[in-house]
């Protein structure tokens, strides 16, 4: 195993690529280190990765708010500023008014990560990345994560566009806050709220007065509002909320069209032993869908860590660089190939390949790129249930070291014994020590499956002997 990061050869373009370049270490050594529990991206500011699993009854947003950019008193850099918010809060305690004001006073930093280097603009600024790899700055959508002091979370779905025009123009964003993570439902009511700015703000109002007075709907079910459009006339508006929760912020088209089958597989190796990887690209929206992809490939597990915005050289002693733009690893450890165990690997790359042309839309996508990480956790750690012991008081106690034995395959176990040590399994069987039975969740059916085929195959493999 190297004993440093691996530097690739291919070059990146201009832009934040060739500024990120500037700051890599040209040697770092020292071992390998999992568990570390950074994963960064590029621009700026930070994305983070948590969304809650909501039934459903809650409200759809706290806040939708614009931001553009405004040029600063001194010099020629541009700030982002708040121009419009829904609702305005009055008559707010003190305490209130001041977590509000910390709030709105962070989110333009993250609708605008790049805003002091923005200028007015015709066109899409860039020329760097490949036809059909990252989206037009003429319409960008991404989403990032505020964590509260109390562990609370809040999602900004953004909309980034350059208005309708000629000249130069300033690009605006349109931004939703909600505690909700759904952002495929999120990404249809920022088209909404931009086909009626894009006509008048005045309109903008009673759609999203409407939406604040509607419930969340949950799994499956679908929520209509009715609105008005001058010249238009009234419009039914169906938002459906997806029936299996798991895969219902994530579109994997980005990460596919960034990279390939082994690339993303690596990608999933280093996320499993909870590596640092950095994330770079030159589109927002191409940044954000490849970090949530990536993300949801660890389902049932949920990526306990932060994603920090800087990156000091003293974080790059063991990093996985992803260019989603170029569709490359600038720096690597070098074992990414050898940390999942081989028939799993291959099962994963050609499950990954059979019948993807078939699959045409986003939902079949998703679950035809997902199916294959659920099951090789369904392979490896599955059984988790049977090793937790049910003490007088109902309390659980997982069983670890008869949990990791029970595997046959050797590489599947040596792979599970470091599994079990990171915060990824940590915290999920911290929830199942807590649950007298397992969830009835999209996983826990994938178990119940698997063990049926093992149950099935057994009395055949009994008669060919």
């Amino acid at each position: 195993m190297p004993d440093r990061p691996k530097k690739m050869e291919r070059q990146a373009g201009g832009g934040i690529l060739s500024r990120f370049r500037k700051r890599l270490p040209l040697h770092r050594a020292g071992p390998p280190q999992d568990n570390v529990g950074e994963v960064v991206k590029e621009p700026e500011r930070a994305l983070e990765h948590y969304l809650p699993n909501f039934a459903g009854g809650q409200h759809f947003f706290e806040y939708l708010l614009v931001v553009s950019l405004k040029k600063k008193h001194s010099g020629e850099d541009y700030e982002p500023t708040i121009i419009y918010q829904f609702p305005k809060r009055e008559n707010l305690l003190r305490g209130q008014q001041e977590e509000e004001e910390r709030l709105l006073g962070a989110i333009p930093l993250f609708c605008f990560p790049d805003g002091n280097e923005r200028a007015p603009l015709t066109e899409c600024p860039r020329t760097q990345c490949k036809p059909g790899l990252c989206l037009l700055f003429l319409r960008e959508t991404f989403s990032f994560v505020l964590t509260n002091v109390d562990g609370s979370r809040k999602i900004g779905y953004c909309r980034r566009l350059l208005p309708a025009g000629r000249g130069p123009r300033l690009p605006r964003v349109y931004c939703i806050i909600s505690c909700i993570g759904c952002f495929g439902l999120f990404s249809k009511i920022l088209d909404e709220v931009e086909k009626r700015h894009q006509i008048s703000v005045a309109i903008i109002y009673p759609f999203m007065q409407g939406l604040r007075e509607a419930t969340f709907p949950a799994p499956g079910k679908t929520v209509t509002l009715k609105s008005f459009i001058p010249d238009s006339g009234t419009e039914f508006i169906s938002l459906t909320r997806p029936l299996d929760s798991h895969l219902e912020h994530v579109d994997f088209r980005s990460l596919m069209r960034c990279l390939s089958f082994d690339q993303i597989l690596q990608i999933f190796a280093s996320a499993v032993l909870e590596r640092r990887i950095i994330f770079l690209a030159e589109g927002l929206s191409t940044l954000s869908q490849c970090i949530h992809a990536t993300a949801a490939l660890l389902y049932p597990f949920s990526w306990a860590h932060t994603y920090i915005p800087v990156v000091p050289e003293s974080l790059l002693g063991t990093v996985l660089l992803v260019n989603l733009c170029e569709g490359t690893f600038l720096m690597s450890v070098g074992d990414e190939k050898d940390i999942l165990p081989p028939k799993l690997q291959d099962d994963i790359l050609e499950s990954l390949g059979q019948g993807i042309k078939e699959s045409r839309t986003s939902e079949q996508i998703n679950e035809h790129v997902s199916r294959p990480f659920v099951q090789f956790f369904v392979k490896t750690v599955g059984h988790y249930a049977s090793y937790i012991k049910r003490e007088a008081n109902g309390q659980g106690r997982f069983q670890e070291r008869a949990f990791y034995k029970a595997l046959t395959s050797k590489a599947n176990r040596r792979f599970v014994k470091k599994f079990v040590k990171t915060q990824l399994f940590s915290l999920f069987i911290q929830e199942a020590e807590k649950s007298k039975n397992p969830p009835a969740d999209y996983f826990q059916k994938k178990i119940l499956e698997y063990e049926e085929q093992k149950k099935q195959k057994r009395p055949k493999e009994k008669t060919v002997k």
